[in-house]
């Protein structure tokens, strides 16, 4: 063993060595940096300023279908998706990609069901239904957990990215994040929803450019697309049509469709930084189709990382860097791929960095858009009533943005100690999306549901998926809980020795050649794990799959919120059509008397908002 390490150490270190980003590299990140900079300039200083909220928040209604889609799209393609579904579909097969079901079935209930009732009433913030359908104390609630839910989420976000540009440059953490954040901040704060609509849509070209250099280098190195697929297939990555009903497999046909689907229709359907933009075109047509551009285009990107997934498995079918510790997370390895297959090819390193970035940047500037929308119209103005001066309210807007983004930036100090990341996202992610869900999901299809009992229901959806989210974190750091891997080998890693150590950035987490363990390189093929043979196990439900959180969330939130709103007493008045969903009209037996009962509540409620656009049209006038 140590004959042959020797006589490939020469070759590795002139390898390794020449692993850093070239100039060509530096140029491709610093443009696209500089372009989302000028881009914000031109939005907020020249001829388009957002001198109202109106404008800042929703470009003035006038955005156009396409740029609003793939922004969305941009939005919601973080460095998170990048780097974990293609390392998750390797290591556990590509029962991600059953997701297209999920979201064939959502796209069209958001369409009907939750964007109809949001357009109607042209509201700027989605919680402000909740305060027209139920009281203050819903909406209040509700724009806590968007708000908590985005601050534990977006320093993820931006330091995965971070780390990659770390490996690949050098350069410190510490000094990455405050100055490409910065620049995030920068633009959003000037340009408002426009910069971010027309930056993220650049930056999706790019990220969209990396992703398919990546795919064609992959499946020329793979030996062809059908070569992949088959070396996919024997190795059980494509075994994803599992009917198995147990809930407490990692993942099946029906735990990936339906929790999945959950996860993202609470996006989807009733998620301010979706809602927003849906609401920023001219008619409920356009808003539509901008949800049918959306899950398309959302589709299309986890397709190509799911691919590339596979593409990962073909190269390392043999060889796999997790057991030989060239690795050691999951988020690791596609940048290590990377390394791997394109140093020779200047400049494409620099490309695949940027497009991570540039999938970071969008969702840190469309998030840091609409929760500045959330703080002002739910926290802001509760405070300090309306404020009529537009470009007083403009510049509010503007400092909330600053003040959060630098608070997100601060946090991803803290976010790197935690370990664990993906799970993280996951799991925060089906506590707060689930009860926010049902909470819409109460409002819009459930007359009955009550202003206490919709509030009751959430708290207790709230500490029901937190509870089960807590747990099950807890028997997984105990060894409790495993999440069994597809079978991996090593057989082949002699003989392709000289690949592996070719990032050796400490902050990485990659091995230096001496940290290798040539112990592991064995040629055995693991075999998978039953962990239900382990004696003691936890409660069923702490052994649910995780895609299954949101779900659970959603289910108890409206149990239990309908349950309290027939328990307790209704004191709130009749419910108007406008605030429910289309769908359930045919439902509503005495829909005409439903309407009148509370016509003069809610025409007062109407004539006043009427009479304060008015009133600002007038300001506006003199």
């Amino acid at each position: 063993m140590e004959s042959t390490v020797s006589t490939v150490l020469p070759e590795v270190a002139k390898t390794v060595a020449q692993m850093s980003f070239s100039w060509y590299d530096y140029l491709l990140f610093s443009i696209m940096l500089g372009l989302s900079v000028l881009i914000g300039i031109y939005f907020g200083c020249f001829g388009t300023k957002q001198s109202s909220a109106n404008e800042y928040l929703m470009g003035g209604k006038k955005m156009k279908v396409l740029p609003i889609a793939v922004s969305l799209v941009a939005s919601h393609v973080s460095g998170v998706t990048l780097l974990a579904v293609p390392a998750d579909i390797y290591r556990y097969g590509a029962g991600y990609w059953l997701f297209v079901l999920s979201v064939a079935m959502i796209t069209p209930c958001t369409m009907f069901i939750y964007l109809p009732v949001f357009y109607k009433l042209q509201i700027t913030s989605t919680y402000e239904y909740l305060e027209r359908r139920f009281d203050s104390t819903n909406r209040l609630f509700a724009s806590f957990l968007f708000t908590l839910g985005l601050f534990l989420y977006l320093p993820i976000v931006i330091y995965i990215p971070a780390l990659a540009f770390s490996a690949a440059t050098g350069i410190s953490v510490y000094y990455i994040t405050p100055l490409v954040c910065g620049v995030c901040i920068f633009y959003t704060t000037l340009g408002g929803l426009k910069a971010v609509v027309w930056t993220d849509t650049l930056q999706f070209t790019i990220t969209t450019g990396a992703i398919i250099t990546v795919a064609v280098i992959g499946i020329k190195s793979g030996g062809g697309f059908a070569e992949i697929l088959a070396t996919a297939s024997k190795g059980h990555r494509l075994d994803i049509f599992d009917f198995n009903p147990d809930p407490t497999l990692r993942d099946s046909f029906w735990i990936v469709t339906f929790g999945i689907g959950a996860f993202w229709l609470s996006i989807f359907g009733v998620h301010q930084s979706c809602v927003q933009k849906f609401m920023s075109v001219s008619t409920l047509r356009e808003a539509r189709l901008s949800v049918i551009y959306f899950a398309i285009g959302i589709t299309i990107v986890s397709s190509f990382s799911v691919f590339i997934g596979l593409i990962m498995y073909a190269r390392y079918e043999k060889c796999d860097p997790f057991t030989i510790g060239s690795v050691q997370k999951n988020d690791q390895l596609l940048p290590y791929y990377i390394m791997d297959v394109t140093s020779h090819i200047p400049g494409l390193s620099g490309l695949f960095i940027a497009g991570i970035f540039c999938a970071a940047l969008s969702t840190l500037s469309a998030s840091l858009n609409c929760l500045a929308g959330t703080l002002y119209e739910d926290f802001v103005l509760k405070i300090t009533g309306p404020i009529k001066d537009d470009k007083k309210a403009a510049v509010i807007l503007k400092f909330i943005v600053v003040v959060t983004g630098v608070a997100c930036t601060a946090l991803v100090y803290v976010v790197e100690r935690l370990g664990g990341l993906l799970p993280l996202v996951v799991s925060l992610g089906g506590v707060t999306f689930g009860p926010s869900l049902g909470m819409f999901t109460l409002g819009v299809l459930f007359p009955k549901a009550s202003s206490k009992g919709t509030l009751y229901g959430t708290i207790i959806g709230l500490l029901f998926s937190g509870w089960i989210t807590l747990m099950a974190q807890y028997y997984k750091s105990q060894g409790m809980i495993v999440d069994v891997p597809k079978p991996i080998s090593t057989e082949g890693c002699l003989a392709n020795i000289t690949m592996l150590p070719l990032v050796t950035h400490s902050d990485f987490g990659f091995s230096n050649l001496t940290d290798l363990n040539y112990d592991n390189l064995t040629t055995h093929r693991y075999d998978e794990m039953d962990i239900r043979d382990v004696e003691n196990k936890p409660f069923f439900l702490f052994r649910v799959s995780y895609y299954y959180f949101s779900l659970m969330g959603t289910a108890a939130t409206i149990i239990f919120g309908l349950l309290f709103s027939y328990l307790l007493k209704n004191d709130d008045p009749p419910v108007h059509r406008d605030l429910l969903s289309p769908v359930i009209y045919f439902m509503l037996p005495n829909e005409k008397v439903l309407a009148e009962k509370n016509q003069d509540y809610y025409h007062l409620d109407k004539a006043l908002h009427l009479v304060t656009i008015n009133s600002e049209k007038e300001d506006k006038i003199a």
